[in-house]
């Protein structure tokens, strides 16, 4: 009895040091997502005048992603894609989402990521992580009510969001709400507070568990304002007071990622996974009247924000493992934050959703610097600014098509419902262009006549995926 006594005894503690030693390797997870960066808007991708010093060294010492993609080319989709995995359109998230008032019914201000849509955060809580996002939300219409659900309702701990812009600048912004409560203004521009928002989270945490940290900065999207300083130091380099703000802006942005990663490195260096990217790319000066700021660069790529063409939704994609041995360098992988989901829950050991996903899994990217992806990366937003609404990158190639149906080409739509399903889901796909985008990421030169079967091929894969999704796409009722 006394020697079964003590086999049990160090078979239980066998086991408990076991299940340590796989907690203490689960990594502490932080990502970074600017608000309409542009592709070129850092000193690392190639802008020759606003200096982003602590990025440049994550890129630096990390890995720089050259063909990073958000799952939309517009914020709210986008952001619901990185949280779940899985394209917007499934979710019924198709464009930026409005402001709704409680009771209010319309198809348009009632949309929200639904409370059935499983998250990030609620599946790292199953496997001991302690969660917060800071920043901006933009997932629902109606912000801290009841009518909808809110950031906690999707596995997060603690929050501190708004709704969608800082308001009424990034500068002492007065809309903020910390887990349901208003905060009142600031004394703080808004990326510089969410860090401190973020670090004092980490202070108070009350566990020693693993964390999945979300800062989501309200910069560089307009309403803009920068520090004076950085402002009279770029005046001389600039158009204009209005392009100086805005690369200010960026730079001060760099200076809150800086102090972040300092204090992460000081205090949870031993194994903690950052990656850094933008929920889309960056806005058309004077697209509206308060974009007088928006001087951000898409670098080599065609179009802006809110366009199917490249600059919509390729972006700066940076990733560092602080503390644990990974690849380094340049990779020109194609990589989606609809990704991020399967990688951190197989970092983490969660379970996946049952669902299917559209991310998969990038670990052996971190661990060999190879990646090559299975699943197409498609994209289907019907308010696009440029004629092609659906686009699709499989390997080097990328297809766009526009939708047709009996009576012309399909009109801009920013929601589906039961009153447009039948004029959506009845337009066929027309006017085919194909791209090599490892030799013209600017698609400049359609190579569809020069390449009969790459097109036969991308066009068969892209009928099969774009029925998948527009079968399980949410229609509003």
């Amino acid at each position: 009895m006394k020697n079964s006594f003590i086999i049990l005894i160090g078979l239980a503690l066998s086991s408990l040091l076991v299940s340590c030693k796989e907690v203490e390797k689960q990594p502490n997870i932080v990502v970074f997502l600017c608000d309409d960066l542009g592709y070129g808007d850092l000193s690392s991708f190639g802008h020759p005048t606003i200096q982003t010093p602590s990025l440049d060294k994550m890129a630096a010492s990390g890995i720089k992603l050259t063909n990073c993609y958000s799952a939309a080319p517009v914020c709210s989709p986008s952001r619901v894609g990185l949280l779940t995995g899985r394209s917007p359109n499934r979710a019924g998230v198709y464009d930026y989402i409005l402001k709704g008032e409680p009771g209010n019914t319309n198809l348009r201000k009632g949309v929200h990521l639904q409370e059935d849509e499983i998250t990030i955060p609620a599946l790292l809580k199953t496997v001991g992580y302690s969660t917060c996002t800071v920043g901006k939300w933009h997932c629902t219409s109606i912000f801290n009510s009841p009518e909808q659900p809110q950031p906690g309702h999707f596995g997060f701990d603690h929050w501190l969001a708004t709704h969608n812009n800082a308001a009424p600048t990034h500068k002492n912004p007065k809309n903020f709400v910390r887990n349901g409560e208003k905060v009142g203004e600031v004394d703080a521009f808004s990326c510089q507070f969410v860090v401190d928002e973020a670090m004092n989270w980490l202070d108070n945490k009350e566990s020693d568990n693993p964390f999945y940290l979300q800062v989501w900065f309200h910069e560089p999207h307009e309403p803009i304002a920068s520090p004076e300083d950085l402002v009279e130091k770029y005046l001389p380099m600039s158009e204009n007071r209005e392009q100086a703000e805005y690369f200010a802006n960026v730079e001060n942005m760099d200076k809150a990622v800086g102090r972040l990663m300092q204090y992460l490195e000081k205090n949870y260096g031993e194994n903690t996974l950052v990656l850094f990217s933008s929920d889309n790319g960056s806005e058309t000066l004077n697209r509206y009247a308060k974009a007088k700021h928006s001087y951000g660069s898409p670098g080599e790529l065609k179009g802006m924000k809110l366009w199917t063409t490249e600059a919509g939704f390729r972006v700066p994609g940076i990733i560092s493992w602080i503390g644990q041995e990974s690849h380094t360098g340049t990779s020109d992988a194609v990589v989606s934050s609809l990704d991020f989901l399967p990688t951190f829950c197989e970092l983490a050991g969660a379970d996946l959703p049952e669902h299917a996903l559209d991310g998969e899994s990038f670990t052996s990217l971190l661990k060999t610097g190879e990646f090559d992806r299975e699943k197409p990366l498609l994209w289907c937003f019907y308010n696009a600014i440029n004629e092609q609404k659906v686009a699709m990158r499989y390997g080097d190639w990328k297809i766009m098509a526009r939708l047709k149906n009996e009576k012309g080409y399909l009109p801009k739509v920013n929601n589906l419902t039961s009153q447009n399903e039948a004029m959506v889901k009845g337009a066929e796909m027309a006017d085919f262009s194909l791209y090599n985008m490892k030799v013209d990421m600017s698609e400049s030169v359609d190579v569809a006549n020069e390449n009969p079967e790459v097109l036969k091929e991308m066009k068969e894969l892209l009928y099969s995926e774009y029925e998948n999704l527009l079968n399980d796409s949410h229609i509003w009722r």
